[in-house]
């Protein structure tokens, strides 16, 4: 084989390796973006996820406390009904 076709072939095989280098390099680099892109989504659901969490802990408080102020009402309005019934009844 002439030293010319050798040179043409080692040429050929290195555009190739190159070509696939610059492939791979591209790849990683998308993969990078994508992973970037997926670690900034994990933190916005963490974030919203303990928003959410505190949101919920405040609103089963307010539950409670709503509750607790329905029984005390419920039993005022018990006592205010004897008190009328025993006014009425006298």
């Amino acid at each position: 084989m002439p030293a010319e076709k050798t040179v043409e072939v080692a040429l050929s095989e290195l555009r190739a390796a190159v070509g696939s280098l610059e492939n791979a390099v591209d790849a990683r680099i998308e993969r990078q973006r994508e992973n970037r892109d997926v670690d900034n989504e994990v933190r916005r659901v963490h974030a919203d996820r303990a928003r959410l969490a505190q949101e919920l802990d405040q609103s089963q408080f307010r539950a409670n406390r709503l509750e607790e102020v329905n029984r005390e009402v419920s039993r005022r309005l018990v006592t205010a009904m004897e008190t009328i019934r025993a006014v009425l009844d006298r």
